[in-house]
């Protein structure tokens, strides 16, 4: 239980509020940002609505899923320009989702940390179709580009397949359900940029 001058210091971000608006934002509803996170939705509920305040490392998954830092909730308005450099050997790395299972790509935000971002850039390594040969679909808004550094990529529009080599690129509408996956036993990597 927290004291009346903890709540009243803690309430003054309005930490609920920015994860509300940041999920907003990216047009996501609190059960996709529960699988996201392994949150559950009804505790995002109550942090959004500040009944409850996360403790840093639940805050941390929330900010990974937006690809900001812990200071985005508490720094207040950006007073210079917006500049951030992340070294390779600080680059963290996730699973396509945490704790699934059939996995198909790996991916290191190479951003992290930017403030007030255009997009969402991603170093992503692909890794075969998964044994069951179920291809896990998703959907997010605005736009998708992929431009592949190492092997041979498979990006599944709905029913439709499009294979890219080596230096190919792709830019589609990543509102419709789409997939990746490896082709080939060779590695598979590639840059994939998302706006905001």
């Amino acid at each position: 239980m927290l004291s009346p001058t903890l709540e009243e210091g803690l309430r003054s971000y309005s930490i609920g509020p920015q994860v509300r608006a940041l999920r907003l934002k990216k047009k996501m509803g609190l059960v996709e940002l529960g699988k996201h996170t392994g949150l559950s939705p009804a505790m995002l509920s109550k942090i959004e609505c500040g009944r409850l305040f996360p403790t840093l490392p639940t805050l941390l998954r929330i900010a990974l899923v937006f690809s900001v830092g812990l200071d985005f909730f508490f720094a207040g308005p950006r007073k210079r320009p917006a500049a951030t450099v992340v070294r390779h050997g600080e680059r963290l790395r996730f699973p396509e989702v945490p704790g699934g299972k059939d996995i198909t790509y790996h991916f290191e935000p190479l951003d992290f940390g930017a403030d007030e971002r255009r997009l969402n850039a991603y170093f992503a390594e692909f890794l075969p179709p998964p044994p069951s040969g179920k291809m896990r679909t998703h959907t997010h808004s605005c736009g998708e580009f992929i431009y592949v550094l190492t092997g041979t990529l498979v990006v599944r529009l709905e029913e439709y397949e499009h294979v890219l080599d080596v230096d190919d690129s792709m830019y589609f509408d990543p509102g419709v359900p789409h997939s990746y996956h490896r082709n080939g036993t060779k590695k598979c990597t590639a840059v994939v940029v998302t706006t905001v």
